[in-house]
């Protein structure tokens, strides 16, 4: 899929996850769409892209401080999209198997943010 396509044109690998959660997460709101869900699938929507877009905002971040603040917010998003993948499953808008493929795609998402943020500030107090 994409996914190839994609390593071979970053190193970042962040950046890369990022945008291809964002590919499947617009794939999710046209679904949601589709059985007439409105209102969660935008907030899914603008949650779970809002992150590849802050990646990028981060890379050019005005100093040390703006650039390590970014991540934080990140997180948030991530969260908030777990948040929304988890109530849509619940009411049965998301199915158990495309939950469990999105909440391992959002985890990994998350656990290289908290270490982004842990790099960063580690780079930061030095």
């Amino acid at each position: 899929m994409m996914n190839e396509e994609l390593k071979m044109k970053s190193k970042n690998v962040l950046k890369d996850k990022s945008f291809t959660f964002s590919i499947y997460i617009v794939e999710q709101y046209k679904r949601l769409t589709e059985a007439k869900e409105f209102i969660m699938s935008k907030q899914l929507l603008r949650s779970g892209t809002a992150i590849g877009a802050l990646i990028r905002e981060a890379e050019f971040a005005h100093s040390k401080t703006d650039f390590i603040s970014k991540p934080s917010i990140f997180l948030k998003e991530a969260n908030e999209t777990c948040y929304w993948l988890e109530l849509l499953h619940g009411i049965h808008y998301i199915n158990t198997e495309r939950f469990e493929e999105s909440s391992k795609y959002i985890n990994e998402l998350i656990s290289m943010l908290v270490s982004s943020i842990k790099t960063s500030k580690l780079k930061l107090n030095k």
